[in-house]
């Protein structure tokens, strides 16, 4: 399988070979052929290039040419951990699951490990993941370890859940995969707030299959900050039910290179999505926001507003696809996406794109770039406030106007201290 792979896959699948029958579920027949599938089809396309139309504007190329490795043990004993922004946290090292830094006792609703657990995901593992046309989803489903498998019940109020991933540095280059199934029943709600943090030069590459039943709400913060050594690429693929919501809203802020991709679709009347977030890059960094939003059914909505901070030689790219479907008439989708550069070596690639088979529809996209309001900046200094605090004055108003669309206290104020964190890291190099 390895002699004649693209360049850069080819470790990889060298990994794979060497790991399958110790993988979890070696055993398992049925996630056997899920992995050899996908190793296959990873086998095939390699990693994307910037061929890809998708991929025109990020390049994989660092990825494709180090040499990572998964860590072969579990990381045991004490690890920093961040303040925690919810009662209840799953947390995971290096992408395996650590019980004894988890605080999960009293939740209503079942936490379960995909390493400890594949026989109660196999009905779902692989059910909207697709590999054969992602192949950072085939990388994923050929190398997962383990992963959070949330079962939220019919009608169950979930609260908040913390999701902590940790990767820790073993002083050389190490790559993890965790695949992630969140699934809530009808009428269920939990509000999930994602922090991943990390150091060295790894790779973190997590799938996420989240399914969301009718009439329930899920609500997914993500605050991804690793250090600038890690590439964190990781893909979503959610499908909301008639009546359901889907709210994501994600900050990207830290890590060398960050693709922040999310399919959903709308899969039933009234169903709703909104995906929003800021995503930050300095000197040397890379930030992607990639999303395709499926209208699949009538009298749905969905809303996008991305804001985009660059400072220094930093490159940030926004891609929103949009497709309605002949079916979904009465169809309001709404798609912005603002960027802000501090830096005349800035760059921001921005593609707004929508694509409608229906006629009773209410869509609109728009990108806007722009430097610091001239106006703005001298009013502020007229009122004899110094030019880096009214620099950063600005430029916090313009990310704390992304947060304004969350309504739950706790996530919005996760967010914007995450925010705020990496504003008081960049700004005076701004």
């Amino acid at each position: 399988m390895t002699a004649n792979a693209p360049a850069g896959a080819a470790g990889f699948l060298a990994r794979y070979e060497g790991l399958k029958d110790h993988l979890p579920g070696a055993r398992k027949p049925w996630l056997n052929t899920l992995r050899a599938d996908a190793a296959a089809h990873f086998a095939a396309r390699g990693f994307p290039t910037r061929r890809v139309e998708q991929w025109k504007y990020t390049d994989l190329g660092p990825i494709a040419q180090a040499h990572f490795a998964e860590p072969l043990t579990m990381v045991e004993g004490a690890i920093a951990l961040p303040v925690p922004n919810a009662p209840h946290r799953a947390v995971f090292v290096d992408g395996r699951f650590r019980g004894d830094l988890s605080t999960l006792d009293g939740v209503p609703y079942r936490v379960l490990s995909l390493a400890r657990d594949l026989a109660e995901a196999e009905p779902h593992l692989g059910a909207l993941a697709r590999p054969e046309s992602e192949p950072l989803a085939a990388l994923n489903t050929m190398l997962f370890e383990d992963g959070l498998f949330l079962d939220i019940p019919e009608g169950v109020e979930g609260g908040l859940l913390e999701l902590v991933s940790i990767a820790v540095d073993p002083g050389r280059p190490f790559a993890f995969h965790p695949r992630h199934l969140i699934r809530l029943g009808a009428g269920a709600s939990l509000t999930l707030i994602e922090t991943a943090t990390g150091r060295g030069q790894c790779l973190h590459n997590p799938v996420f299959e989240i399914a969301v039943a009718e009439g329930a709400t899920l609500t997914h913060g993500r605050m991804l900050q690793e250090e600038a050594t890690v590439f964190h690429l990781s893909t979503i693929y959610a499908t909301i039910a008639a009546g359901g919501s889907y709210d994501n809203f994600t900050v990207a802020a830290g890590a060398r290179l960050t693709r922040n991709e999310i399919h959903a679709a709308l899969t039933g009347p009234k169903a709703a999505c909104h995906m929003n977030g800021a995503q930050m890059a300095a000197d040397g960094q890379h930030v992607d926001t990639t999303t395709a939003l499926d209208h699949a059914a009538p009298d749905c909505a969905s809303r996008q507003t991305y804001k985009t901070v660059l400072t220094g030689r930093s490159r940030g790219v926004f891609q929103g696809k949009i497709h309605v479907h002949q079916i979904a008439q009465r169809t309001d989708g709404y798609q912005m996406n603002q960027a802000l550069l501090l830096s005349d070596e800035a760059e921001i690639d921005s593609k707004p794109q929508l694509e409608i088979y229906a006629d009773d529809v209410k869509c609109s996209h728009g990108a806007t770039v722009g430097a610091l309001d001239a106006d703005s900046l001298f009013y502020l200094r007229s009122r004899g406030i110094p030019e880096a605090e009214a620099k950063a004055m600005l430029v916090e108003a313009f990310l704390h106007e992304a947060v304004e669309t969350v309504t739950d206290e706790t996530l919005r104020g996760a967010l914007t201290r995450a925010l705020d964190n990496w504003w008081s890291r960049q700004g005076a190099a701004a």
